[in-house]
């Protein structure tokens, strides 16, 4: 541990996912930072399920890497297992996500932090130091005043937390760590409006206690690629997870105990995760199921504490070890500790910029679950942005906003700051009306022109991904330009039930046949162009390459389509302006805009329940009275 400074630029509190990044991205653009936590040793936890990335997770944890995050790069160093989820559908849903060691990944993240620029120190935050509603300090819980001129808050469920097992009720942010008390309140005394939510997690059971030659093996891919453009020769293990199943024995029990657990009890009046279902929810909901997986995961290498997913629960601990004895495999499971759940402080999203910081207080920026969002993933995301942003603000220059059409990050802070959420926030594919183009792997594609402008990756690591961006385009190029002649194709399009062809054709519209790849040239005399050869880089430029021509059509259209609203998503609106002055405005649309007060026409728009009438209302009054600026 460093000592701390009186004063610093930015102090970031709390060390979970949202801080690390936060910390160590501010800290590498030359910020004098201190990361304050209230237990060191618990800097860069999984608290919860023992995997980074999943469907839509993964294309986030691929942006934050280009973005100059560490999630990805930590994440391939502790891979257990690695698999891309949702190969069934088309490319642009397809997610990489890795099974991951826990505690090595604790432990690679604190090597990491130690080594780096960044001052940590042990300590607990209660509340906010401001001046004239500008943030220029924080107070510790031992009357410590550390003076800075941004302060970045990812407190995760700390904040009032309180776990529920049946009628247990333990006051802590996670299992066997004390809650933060203070920030809350502090907070509201300067005009913020805050709520309660809920998560939950599964038990964790003894290794040994379980008949694992009943449950069904499940393995990762066989030509696994890292989640990170920075890990070289990514040779994960692959260990199983095995799942097994819940059955009417189970359900039964379930129900007949719904009592005694607190979300039915009435104990848990905040609202939960909808996507993300307790077990007693997923059997009480959904009665016509006559069984729910339970995948079960190692947490380490030769772990013998085992993550039972799908049984997240707030059931007392007898109820849930009976419950879970009437599963086939499991009638011997013992404990190492139960399922809980755990409501929290959060603060209503809409108070924020789309840059995540306060629109009531300047320099202070929140991140992670205290803006209601649930998940490692959409806390890393939130957490690097809140650090970019907070540099950019002490520096006094332009700050990092990412549209919706450029990666999932930028969803999802569109989201949160528009419409704010009354139960965990997490990502889906299905939010992003332009996931054709959020893959991930175009990631580097979209978002190295940032990195590049706001200085968030080295030279080399930039004119690596640099390079692989124009062999891909180089790839595209050469194979919509280059023809080919049914005596080169027709066998193997043959061999793979395609209709020949009768003509020279380009390769390129051979590639966009549904069952026709690039590796299908191979019996061809057509070469690939000179430096594609058979390393990671290679894959995923002929990967991405190929996708960039099979999609090309739904592409382009998209493209279309962003354009045509470019010119309203840039126009900008006032902060000062006055909705009360237009009187055409019904009274739910005024008091949306008030409450919300969007910064551009764009933001206006995506509001919910406004309508486009609202808009020209909008526009009209706009332009009669503003002269309106383009971002």
């Amino acid at each position: 541990m460093k000592r701390h400074k009186e004063k610093y630029d930015i102090v970031v509190v709390g060390g979970g996912h949202a801080g690390v990044e936060a910390a160590l991205i501010s800290a590498n653009l030359g910020l004098d930072t201190l990361l304050i936590s209230m237990d060191e040793k618990s800097i860069g936890r999984t608290s919860c399920n023992p995997a980074i990335g999943g469907l839509a997770k993964g294309q986030m944890v691929k942006e934050v890497d280009v973005l100059g995050g560490v999630m990805g790069f930590f994440a391939d160093k502790c891979t257990l297992q690695s698999k891309t989820l949702n190969k069934s559908k088309g490319r642009s849903v397809w997610s990489p996500r890795s099974q991951i060691d826990k505690l090595k990944y604790e432990t690679v993240v604190q090597e990491h932090l130690a080594s780096s620029k960044l001052n940590i120190f042990g300590g607990e935050v209660v509340s906010i130091d401001t001046k004239k509603n500008k943030v220029c300090g924080v107070l510790l819980k031992d009357k410590t005043k550390i003076k800075c001129r941004s302060v970045v808050l990812t407190c995760g469920t700390f904040l009032n937390g309180l776990i529920h097992i049946g009628e247990k009720k333990i006051n802590a942010g996670r299992y066997g760590e004390k809650r933060s008390e203070g920030i809350t309140e502090c907070l509201i005394s300067l005009g913020f409006s805050a709520g309660r939510l809920k998560t939950g997690t599964p038990p964790r059971i003894k290794k040994n206690t379980v008949s694992w030659d009943l449950g069904d093996p499940g393995f990762g891919d066989s030509d696994p690629i890292p989640l990170s453009y920075r890990t070289k020769d990514f040779k994960p293990k692959d260990e199983p997870c095995f799942s097994f199943r819940t059955n009417k024995d189970t359900h039964s029990l379930i129900l007949e105990n719904l009592s005694s657990s607190a979300m039915y009890s009435g104990d848990v009046k905040s609202a939960g995760p909808r996507y993300c279902p307790s077990i007693e929810d997923k059997v009480y909901k959904f009665s016509k199921n006559p069984s729910h997986v339970l995948q079960l995961e190692p947490e380490w290498t030769n772990s013998d504490q085992i993550y039972v997913n799908g049984f997240s629960t707030s059931l007392s601990e007898e109820v849930q070890l009976k419950c879970l004895r009437t599963v086939s495999g499991l009638e011997k499971v013992e404990f190492i500790r139960p399922g809980y759940a755990i409501e929290y402080d959060f603060f209503f999203p809409s108070q924020l910029k789309n840059t995540l910081e306060s629109k009531a207080v300047d320099g202070l920026f929140l991140a992670g679950q205290i803006n209601g969002t649930s998940g490692y993933e959409e806390a890393s995301s939130q957490g690097l942005l809140a650090g970019i942003n907070s540099s950019m603000y002490i520096k006094n220059e332009n700050p990092l906003v990412l549209k919706r059409n450029d990666a999932y990050m930028g969803v999802l802070v569109d989201d949160l700051i528009l419409k704010d959420t009354n139960e965990p926030y997490r990502m889906f594919t299905s939010r992003a009306e332009y996931r054709l183009q959020l893959r991930s792997s175009n990631a580097d594609q979209r978002l190295l022109k940032y990195s590049e402008d706001f200085k968030l990756l080295d030279k080399k690591t930039i004119d690596i991904l640099a390079e692989k961006i124009q062999k891909t385009n180089d790839l595209v190029s050469f194979l919509k330009n280059t023809s080919i002649k049914p005596e080169q194709i027709n066998k193997t399009l043959k061999k793979i039930k395609e209709s020949p062809i009768k003509e020279s054709l380009k390769v390129s519209s051979l590639i966009k046949r549904p069952t026709f790849f690039i590796k299908d040239l191979k019996k061809t005399n057509i070469g690939l162009p000179e430096g594609i050869n058979n390393n990671i880089n290679s894959k995923e430029i002929i990967f991405e390459a190929e996708t960039i021509i099979k999609y090309s059509g739904y592409i382009n259209r998209q493209k279309d389509e962003i354009d045509k609203i470019a010119v309203y998503e840039n126009k900008i609106i006032p902060e000062d302006f006055n909705y009360d002055s237009i009187k055409s405005l019904s009274n739910e649309s005024r008091e949306k805009f008030k409450r919300i007060r969007p910064q551009t026409i764009g933001q206006a728009g995506r509001i919910d329940g406004i309508r486009p009438s609202d808009i020209s209302i909008l526009l009209v009054y706009l332009k009669r009275t503003f002269h309106v600026k383009q971002k």
